[in-house]
């Protein structure tokens, strides 16, 4: 109960070096791969998820558009087993950190937008001012949608970091409680222990869908400028 609450959010250290970098390429070395002809039913439902999830972003997409898809198909997966590994006792999850989800979040949303206004310019320029504006609204418009175009990213990445934050949060106050409640009064740590169990089959679906919202939101940024 003495436990800093935020302790589990500090980026872990291994002989004062920032262990970090370590953690967040650990994920990819869990993906199963094959060398054979013939595939197990692990890795056959692994693809089958993969071509699925990759078939439902890409449907939208023109064909500049889809030569995203390998990178999109990475993130979704990277979030996803990164966030899942975060539920662990004693782990970090690397997507709690602001900083991160920044780093995941700008280079895409700015390759986006790049690209938008390398092949469709005006129509990119467009969105800025939309039809049927009144002459005296023209100049708040454009500030407008200018701050709405630049917060995008910031508000990707403070969608992810809040969501998965929440939720380790919720889940360490619970656990506690549970804990404080098992020399107290048995009939409610049944209950406290039953509602964490719970929250923690809810934390494992919040971390696939925050995995497959992220990637869909630069999935669409993507498609409004292609």
């Amino acid at each position: 109960m003495n436990e800093n609450l935020f302790a589990s959010f500090i980026a872990p250290t291994i002989l004062g070096l920032p262990a970090a970098v370590l953690i967040i390429l650990f994920p990819p070395l869990l993906i199963p791969t094959s060398k054979y002809l013939i595939n197990n039913r692990l890795i056959t439902t692994q693809q089958w998820l993969i071509k699925l999830t990759s078939k439902q972003m890409m449907a939208m997409h023109n064909t500049k558009g889809r030569t995203w898809s390998l990178m999109l198909v990475s993130l979704i997966i990277f979030i996803a087993t990164t966030n899942l590994l975060g539920l662990l006792p004693h782990s970090f999850t690397p997507t709690t950190q602001l900083s991160m989800n920044l780093a995941m979040a700008i280079p895409l949303w700015a390759g986006a937008v790049i690209m938008g206004f390398r092949s469709k310019i005006k129509n990119a320029l467009a969105h800025f001012l939309p039809q049927g504006t009144p002459t005296p609204l023209i100049p708040m418009l454009v500030i407008i949608e200018t701050i709405s175009l630049l917060i995008q990213p910031m508000a990707l990445a403070v969608r992810l970091t809040a969501n998965i934050t929440a939720g380790h949060l919720l889940m360490h106050l619970i656990g506690s409680a549970t804990l404080a409640m098992s020399t107290i009064n048995l009939p409610s740590t049944l209950i406290i222990f039953t509602i964490l169990i719970l929250l923690t089959v809810l934390e494992i679906a919040v971390a696939l869908i925050q995995a497959y919202v992220f990637t869909l939101l630069v999935s669409l940024y993507l498609h409004d400028n292609t």
